[in-house]
This record gives structure tokens, sequence and C-alpha cells, in this order.
């Protein structure tokens, strides 16, 4: 998987940029207890210094015309969670460490089985009336909002993905994003990159094929 396969819709391009993760033959299991102790670790970090809500993505999204207090993206959500004292959710291992870095770097993340996908990937605003079914959730609706999308639709957005593409114990090929503000530096974005795929290969294992920005 390369940059080519994913292209960013030119409206959107002074908005946000993408940093990517692919990644072959990984395993992902309910719960790994070799999380258990960094991720207290984070929380614990969190709660005594606990950082401000990422001003620059929560301007990304008015920039689309979008509350973030109302559609809040996933990473203040997890802020706002670990604030309130209550744990990280698990999910399993590889939706864990991506939930780990979101909360650490505040930064939106998605993460979906490239077995679902199908064909190239190109992050567009949402059509009108465009949704689709969120995880363990109601039907998330992406008109006019930003969304990643492929042959069968939109699939993912820096708020809630869908349940068609999600990471299950039985994924072993899989793509992380991060939806990044435009105005994110490239070295800062680099970091996040190189540190989000470390992770997911020292939990998950697996092959990184493809690392860098769209």
């Amino acid at each position: 998987m390369g940059p080519s396969v994913i292209t960013v819709s030119p409206d959107l391009r002074s908005v946000l940029r993408l940093g990517l993760v692919a990644l072959d033959e990984v395993t992902v299991v309910e719960r790994d207890p070799r999380l258990d102790a960094p991720l207290a670790e984070a929380e614990s970090r969190i709660r005594t210094h606990p950082p401000e809500e990422r001003l620059a993505v929560r301007a990304m999204y008015r920039r689309v015309g979008l509350d973030p207090t109302k559609r809040r993206p996933s990473s203040e959500a997890l802020l706002r969670r670990v604030r309130k004292g209550e744990p990280l959710p698990r999910i399993n291992s590889l939706v864990d460490v991506c939930n780990w870095c979101s909360l650490e770097f505040q930064l939106p993340y998605g993460l979906y089985d490239l077995s679902r996908v199908r064909g190239p990937i190109v992050l567009r605003f949402g059509r009108d009336g465009e949704s689709y079914p969120g995880i363990r959730k109601d039907d998330v609706h992406v008109g006019a909002r930003i969304a990643l999308a492929d042959d069968d639709g939109a699939f993912g957005n820096p708020t809630s993905d869908s349940a068609r593409t999600m990471v299950t114990v039985e994924t072993t090929r899989a793509l992380l994003v991060v939806f990044a503000p435009a105005d994110l530096g490239a070295d800062a974005l680099s970091h996040v990159i190189a540190t989000s795929s470390s992770r997911a290969r020292t939990f998950c294992g697996g092959v990184e094929t493809f690392a860098g920005l769209a």
C-alpha cells in the first residue's frame, strides 16, 4: 500500500493531512495484558497533567462547518473520558494501541481492516444523505463532513468509524489513519506515525508495508 492508493480531495488539502500506517500479518487479540501497564501509566499521566484539547483539531472541525463541542473528535472524547476518572475502553489489542496514541497525541485516529476496503480510498466531503452503520452506534451521517470512502461508500471520519471496516480479532491487514490539522508540522506528524507504527508492531506484530503522509 502506498500514498497513491489514498487521495485527498482538493477542497480538503488546506484543512487536514493524513498520517498513514499500513500493516500486514498482524495478530489481534481481545485483550493483551502487556498493554495494562502502559495504558494505566498514560491514564495517570493525563489525570496528573491534563492537556488542553488540541485547539488545531477543533479549528479543523470548524473550518468544515462542524461544532467540535457537539460532534467531538474521537481524541477529545477519549481525553474527556480519562479526565473523569474512567479508564480507556478496551476493545482489542490494535484498537487499544490506537486509543493510547490518540489520547497521548490528542489527534483523531481511524483504524480499518484493509480486507474489507474495496478499491482506492479517498478523503472527501460526504455526499448529501450519505451515512454508514457505526461501531456499536446508530448510523453515522457524513453528509458535508470529512469522510474516508472506497468503492462501496464512506466508512470512516475523525469522530466515528464504520462497522463494515472495523478491526476485529480476525483482522490480518490493517490501516491506521491519523487525521491531522494541515498546519501540524511534518516532523511532528512523522513522529506520531513512527510511534504509532512501533507500538502497533510491538503489541500486534506484523509487517509495516507503508508509513507516511497523504
